[in-house]
């Protein structure tokens, strides 16, 4: 209780210090754990000091389980404040056997409840995500293994793109490492910024998974200003390349966070892919981040 209660000193001073936005937390971090009890982990959350969240792929279906109303009112109860929501792009391949998600404590396969994506059902989640009164709907990720499926990608993505500008929501793009690899001559992430309308669709910059791919999020900034209201700030282990803690892998927050404004970033989210011990890894990632930005 000691650690939450200093968590909570540190986030004021944080804030009132560097006049930065309120952290945020990417739920998928807590995939293995949340269903089990969604008011108790969002009250922990909040303990910590994060401020925002944003909300992703839930066994219980839905919203966790729940209606976007429903959920919408379970966040501001608990002292947050739901800002944005992944989706899938296109119906999700299943594996033979299923699949294992990121930091099951088993080899053990399932398979997930059937997943709405922007293909198939992109303006009844336009919708969902409208009548929880969440401003950014993200696409998570898409297939762009082929020429094709690129060019197939962007006609998706501008199409929702319209459905959420009528509905007042920002779309925005969720990059791995697969979009920075070449495709049949092409670069996916250059061809998803290019051949979609910046005022339609925004992206939402993995700090994590880009720098692992080479790429230099700053001179993303720099090439294309304000296209990138939302971050992931997730820390990449030095030799393993997988996600740890922020702060306790190889990339440089304090220069990146130093052209925001550049990025045009309005929201930014914690992750960490697998957190083997969510609960601990959160704080330990806020208060990490607190003495890197302060």
């Amino acid at each position: 209780m000691g650690g939450l209660v200093a968590s909570k000193y540190a986030s004021a001073s944080f804030f009132r210090t560097n006049a930065m936005l309120p952290a945020g937390l990417q739920l998928f971090t807590l995939f293995n754990s949340i269903d089990k009890d969604v008011p108790g982990t969002l009250k922990q959350i909040a303990a910590i000091g994060y401020k925002e969240i944003e909300s992703a792929f839930s066994m219980k279906g839905g919203f966790y389980g729940m209606k976007p109303k429903e959920f919408a009112a379970l966040v501001k109860e608990s002292g947050l404040s739901w800002q944005s929501h992944h989706v899938l792009g296109a119906p999700f391949k299943m594996p033979p056997g299923g699949i294992k998600m990121p930091g099951a404590d088993t080899t053990k396969k399932f398979n997930p409840p059937p997943m709405k994506n922007l293909k198939e059902n992109y303006q009844q989640l336009v919708d969902e995500v409208a009548e929880g009164g969440v401003h950014y709907l993200v696409c998570a990720s898409i297939p762009l293994g082929t020429a094709d499926e690129i060019k197939e990608a962007v006609v998706i993505l501008n199409k929702t793109g319209e459905a959420c500008k009528k509905a007042g929501i920002t779309l925005c793009y969720h990059n791995h490492i697969h979009e920075f690899e070449n495709v049949e001559g092409q670069i996916p992430y250059h061809v998803l910024l290019s051949q979609t309308n910046p005022d339609i669709l925004k992206m939402e910059l993995d700090l994590g998974w880009a720098s692992n791919a080479g790429i230099d999020p700053v001179d993303l900034f720099s090439k294309h200003p304000g296209r990138f209201p939302l971050w992931h700030v997730k820390d990449m282990d030095k030799s393993s390349k997988q996600p740890t803690e922020v702060g306790n892998g190889y990339i440089d927050f304090k220069r990146i966070f130093a052209h925001a404004d550049t990025a045009g970033m309005k929201h930014f989210f914690v992750e960490q892919d697998g957190a083997p011990k969510p609960m601990e890894n959160i704080a330990t990632s806020f208060n990490n981040l607190v003495k890197i930005l302060g």
